[in-house]
């Protein structure tokens, strides 16, 4: 092994101590926000509300990354006076993979497995926003079925991440059979993605263009069970929790955040919506086939960790409706793209037509290559929040940037402000209710 020059002769020690010095920056950091209770400690005379304990009661806590109440790999440094959290700082970039960076080396469609892996609770939804992003900033035109399956899965996709989340929270607040009960649900919905990619997980379903497979019969008719029967699983569970006194004591008025407040810290998706706040990619910048179903916006003004509980609550309710919707009005036709330019042709172009080989081995070698200097922007509004790709391209069959707006990231930026006030019980309840990846996150 060879060292580098500039490490000849020095001490190496000092060469790798990485950690210890990104650890003092964290503490300083800690130590120089201003401290909440600050505020809260005096009265309407200026005279302090509590008196000088004379015993050190200031400590500082760490959570994570490897806590299993922090979601993955977030790590929560937190000072705290008493049982109160006094100051808090988040610690991400554990799960750092440089995703953007790998993107710019990968041709559009080889990035697509790459998108599974950011939230991968929805990973459908990521290949979706992809790959619009990509025929946006190309130029191609996706056929209509193709449009309608690509919504009915991205819901499915977001029924599924909802459940963990409902699931995970719940277990959280020491509530260990909801959990059971909502993995059932993703196992119900991870056989439809079986039935209709081949895979449960990690589906890569999508294509530029298009998608991979037509739906099945049987992949219809297994995703109309599920909504048939869905909508009373959910209520039952909206029965169970929504007046349930320890529940609701868990969660009212826990990390209240306000429209304003929302706004300026940067919340998407249902954490925005929580707080009053009536935005959806869906309905503003409509995408796929969005303008042509009928849905509504959860919406609560409470801001709260409860009030984020009713908008996930009813927005798989919503997204079932959207399903139905969908398996009523999917039309016939093409599922990708006629251009040998834009889209993989068919397998069974593949298999029996030289031609069909050699635009196949093109496509994987080259793939889609959008005008020099074109750039674009496409979002969708992914179950954790808006997830948009900016892409840039330099007419090759890789884009020159990619950046990720990922909702997770966006979310966490108020995580900090939300804890800070709050007791230490409550750091996995707010944790919980953020809904974060750290996939996507630590990009």
């Amino acid at each position: 092994m060879s060292i580098a020059p500039q490490f000849v002769g020095a001490d190496l020690g000092q060469a790798f101590r990485f950690w210890p010095r990104h650890n003092e920056a964290i503490y300083k950091r800690l130590e120089s926000k201003h401290a909440w209770l600050e505020d809260q400690h005096v009265g309407d005379g200026g005279a302090p509300v509590f008196e000088e304990d004379p015993l050190e009661n200031e400590m500082i806590l760490n959570m994570g990354p490897q806590h299993p109440a922090t979601h993955g790999v977030l790590r929560c440094v937190v000072k705290m006076d008493g049982e109160l959290i006094e100051r808090a700082v988040l610690d991400i970039g554990y799960l750092h993979r440089g995703i953007e960076k790998l993107a710019e080396s990968k041709t559009y469609q080889e990035f697509m497995p790459y998108t599974d892996r950011m939230d991968y609770l929805s990973p459908y939804s990521n290949n979706v926003a992809w790959c619009l992003a990509v025929e946006k900033l190309a130029g191609i035109e996706v056929p209509e079925r193709a449009q309608w399956i690509r919504m009915m899965m991205s819901e499915l996709a977001r029924v599924s991440s909802h459940l963990l989340w409902l699931g995970v929270g719940l277990m959280d607040a020491g509530a260990v059979s909801v959990f059971l009960w909502t993995f059932q649900g993703r196992e119900d919905i991870y056989k439809i993605f079986d039935e209709v990619a081949g895979a449960r997980f990690t589906v890569s379903h999508s294509r530029i263009g298009g998608i991979a497979s037509d739906l099945t019969p049987s992949s219809l008719a297994m995703i109309k069970d599920f909504v048939d029967r869905y909508p009373k699983v959910i209520k039952d569970w909206q029965n169970l929790l929504n007046r349930n006194r320890i529940w609701i004591d868990r969660n009212k008025g826990v990390g209240t955040i306000t429209a304003e407040e929302a706004k300026e810290l940067g919340l998407t998706g249902a954490n925005l919506r929580g707080s009053g706040v009536p935005y959806d990619v869906r309905r503003f910048e409509p995408y796929l086939k969005y303008d042509d179903v009928d849905f509504n916006i959860p919406i609560r003004t409470e801001g709260d960790c409860l009030a984020r509980y009713f908008v996930r609550m009813e927005e798989m309710l919503e997204s079932i409706k959207i399903i139905e919707q969908c398996l009523a009005r999917l039309p016939e036709g093409k599922i990708r793209a006629d251009d040998a330019k834009s889209a993989y042709p068919s397998k069974e172009e593949v298999y029996y037509s030289m031609e069909g080989m050699i635009h196949d081995f093109m496509y994987t070698d080259t793939g889609v290559a959008p005008p020099k200097g074109a750039r674009a922007y496409h979002a969708i509004e992914a179950p954790k929040g808006e997830l948009g790709f900016y892409l840039e391209s330099d007419g090759t069959g890789r884009p020159s940037r990619v950046h990720i707006n990922s909702p997770s990231f966006s979310n966490l930026q108020a995580l900090e402000y939300m804890m800070e006030g709050e007791a230490v019980a409550d750091v996995v309840v707010l944790i919980g209710s953020i809904d974060p990846v750290m996939g996507e996150a630590d990009k």
